[in-house]
């Protein structure tokens, strides 16, 4: 049986901390950024985690 392949998109989207939880960029920061407020902008730069319901399916897509 082939090895299992990774979604390269998501293989590029998403990393995966010390701990094992998943980590994501915020979106809403690529374009349309004129009418967005300073505060927002700069809030959009910190990445998050992923939420606890989508952490499996993400964890599949971007395994090894």
């Amino acid at each position: 049986m082939p090895k299992m392949k990774s979604n390269r998109g998501a293989a590029k989207t998403f990393r995966v901390t010390g701990s094992g939880k998943v980590k994501r960029n915020k979106a809403y920061k690529s374009h349309i950024l004129t009418k967005k407020s300073t505060k927002t902008k700069r809030n959009l730069r910190k990445a998050t985690l992923v939420s606890k319901a989508d952490e499996k399916r993400v964890k599949i897509m971007i395994q090894k």
